[in-house]
């Protein structure tokens, strides 16, 4: 294997993620980018995965700095790396691993992105006043489900239809490495599944096949899939008179995480039900209700406000 074309490293290391992680397919892609860019560097050089020596691989990520890449990218990146020489060692590839005392940049843990309340209904008010009369209760249905459920758009576009016959007050949800959740339905995403399944069920009464899909499609995927929900979400972000580059499927996802912990949800509930593996990914969302707490006190507490001292008083009393 050692003499072999890098890029078969890079399919049978993929091959294996796959089979033995359950990687998900969004996941492999981007190891497969990241690969793909680090193999075309050692090959301007006349080296290669099995003779690649630590002082390489640094000079790559030096060199994806001189790019001006980001943080994150140069972190994945360079996580990419690591993974497939740990991989390589483990099946006696090389007898070393040149990326194992590396350490990456680190990435900045920027505040999530975020709809208000308002903002969302303005969403879903365009989605029923604007849609094309064939989409409208597809799209209702879209939105719905996932402002309801903190749903990631790959899990709801890929929901079967199985998992939401009989009016369900949960649904399973299969997340990355094929992680199972249960999920609550809110009464206007039932009302809008409801409504759309009715319609879904009658297009495709007299047909030969039927689509194991909620959200079926002519996609080569066979369902609706994330670029059409996302150019979707502009469309309708356009009818509500938002700014679409403010809009965004992830920032749907941030307002159910948002608006749960301002209601006084636990944490711990908002993980379960977001799906993250870890509680840290979770508690970013507690900067930005403190923000916002933060804002309505300055916004609207009476002292707050204040522009000059007390009378009687030459500052404010601590």
């Amino acid at each position: 294997m050692q003499d072999a074309p890098m890029d078969r490293w890079i399919s049978t290391f993929l091959q294996a993620q796959s089979a033995e992680r359950g990687a998900a397919r969004n996941t492999l892609l981007a190891y497969g980018r990241d690969l793909a860019d680090f193999a075309g560097w050692l090959a301007q050089r006349g080296l290669h995965f099995a003779t690649a020596a630590r002082e390489d691989v640094e000079g790559y990520l030096i060199g994806c700095d001189a790019e001006g890449l980001s943080t994150a990218t140069r972190a994945r990146r360079l996580s990419a790396i690591r993974q497939l020489y740990r991989f390589a060692h483990d099946e006696g590839w090389r007898d070393s691993d040149p990326a194992i005392r590396l350490k990456g940049p680190g990435r900045a843990r920027r505040l999530p992105g975020t709809l208000s309340l308002r903002q969302v209904e303005a969403l879903i008010a365009a989605a029923r006043d604007h849609s094309r009369d064939a989409d409208r209760r597809r799209n209702i249905c879209l939105l719905e489900l996932l402002f309801a459920t903190g749903m990631r758009v790959s899990e709801l576009v890929e929901l079967p239809v199985a998992a939401v016959r009989g009016d369900p007050r949960m649904v399973l949800v299969r997340g990355k490495g094929g992680k199972e959740r249960m999920v609550p339905l809110s009464a206007p995403a039932r009302a809008a599944l409801a409504d759309w399944l009715a319609e879904r069920d009658a297009a495709e009464g007299a047909a030969r096949r039927k689509s194991r899909f909620l959200f079926p499609s002519r996609s080569a995927a066979g369902h609706f899939t994330r670029e059409g929900f996302h150019a979707l979400l502009k469309q309708l972000a356009l009818a509500a008179g938002l700014n679409p580059a403010e809009v965004s499927p992830h920032k749907l996802r941030h307002a159910f995480a948002t608006q749960l912990l301002e209601g006084g949800a636990d944490l711990r509930v908002i993980q379960t039900l977001l799906g993250h593996a870890d509680i840290a990914t979770t508690e970013i969302y507690t900067h930005v209700a403190t923000d916002r707490l933060r804002d309505l006190v300055l916004d609207h507490h009476p002292l707050a406000r204040a522009s000059t001292p007390p009378a009687g008083g030459k500052g404010q009393v601590s």
